[in-house]
């Protein structure tokens, strides 16, 4: 991680947090999904699948002041990521399906 000695020191505890809070989202998908029939169901794992592409996208960033300045309060950056990815915009506004 590239920064100060400092900067590094805090981004890498807001990263564990912010770690924490893509697994707490991914939590809550999977228990709606294991409630959810067909297409619904396979909607809500293609928004995991999305997760945690924006996961390994978001740790992957090894400047401590994107995590200082980003991430160090969470307020839905989470749901923002998956909100703005194209994938779930196609999810979304697909036409309803009958189940």
């Amino acid at each position: 991680m590239t920064g100060t000695v400092n900067q590094i020191g805090w981004a890498e505890q807001i990263k564990i947090q912010v770690d924490a809070e893509f697994d707490r989202v991914r939590a809550a998908l999977e228990a709606a999904a294991s409630k959810q029939p067909g297409q619904r169901r396979a909607d809500t794992l293609a928004m995991i699948a999305i997760l945690e592409d924006k996961r390994a996208e978001v740790m992957a960033n090894e400047q401590a002041g994107y995590f200082i300045q980003d991430w160090q309060e969470l307020r839905g950056q989470v749901r923002e990521l998956i909100v703005g990815d194209s994938r779930y915009k196609a999810i979304k506004f697909r036409p309803a399906s009958r189940e």
